[in-house]
């Protein structure tokens, strides 16, 4: 699902295309965010911490590069007139079991609420309205073939993990999406 990015010279392009896409959309509730109302910036790095995704790095684990020696991590942000868009991703390895990683994380997601496992996702009636904006579901969202996928937040802020199955080991991507505007 989320295991490819952009080469190095599309990356920046794609972040501002979705980063209109979502500050042209002014009907978003408000939410929490790390920017200030009243200022205005851009984010567009290669680079990303554990502190930028908002979540812990498994211990022991090491970032991955792609074949085509991409980046193991994008920040990328937009913001300015109270509204934003916020997008971080770290792309991680370890020698250590699918198992073992999913029940860190999901520890790890619950402090931003319930966890939604996506890879056995819960009944869409599952008291859920369908008139409830920041209720995060998951979707469309699903892990590829042999994953796991995990959502925390809300459709605002999202905290998300993936995790795959590599060889003897596994790859997982952290990500921190955020949404945020005036009505």
């Amino acid at each position: 699902m989320f295991n490819h990015f952009a080469p190095p010279n599309l990356r920046y392009s794609f972040a501002f295309l979705i980063a209109s896409i979502a500050l042209s959309s002014l009907s978003l509730p408000i939410c929490a965010q790390d920017q200030d109302k009243d200022s205005a910036g851009v984010i567009a790095s290669d680079k990303a911490t554990a502190k930028d995704v908002g979540l812990p790095i498994y211990p022991g684990s090491k970032p991955r590069k792609d074949k085509d020696d991409n980046s193991p991590a994008a920040n990328l942000g937009l913001w300015g007139g109270g509204s934003g868009f916020k997008l971080v991703v770290l792309k991680m390895e370890s020698n250590d079991s699918p198992e073992k990683i999913a029940v860190f994380y999901k520890k790890a997601l619950s402090k931003y609420g319930p966890v939604l496992d996506c890879s056995n996702p819960p009944p869409n009636s599952a008291g859920v309205s369908k008139d409830d904006s920041k209720t995060l579901t998951c979707g469309d969202d699903k892990p590829d073939k042999g994953g796991v996928l995990f959502k925390s937040g809300t459709k605002e802020r999202q905290h998300i993990v993936a995790i795959q199955p590599n060889g003897q080991g596994t790859f997982y991507q952290l990500l921190n999406v955020g949404v945020w505007g005036s009505k």
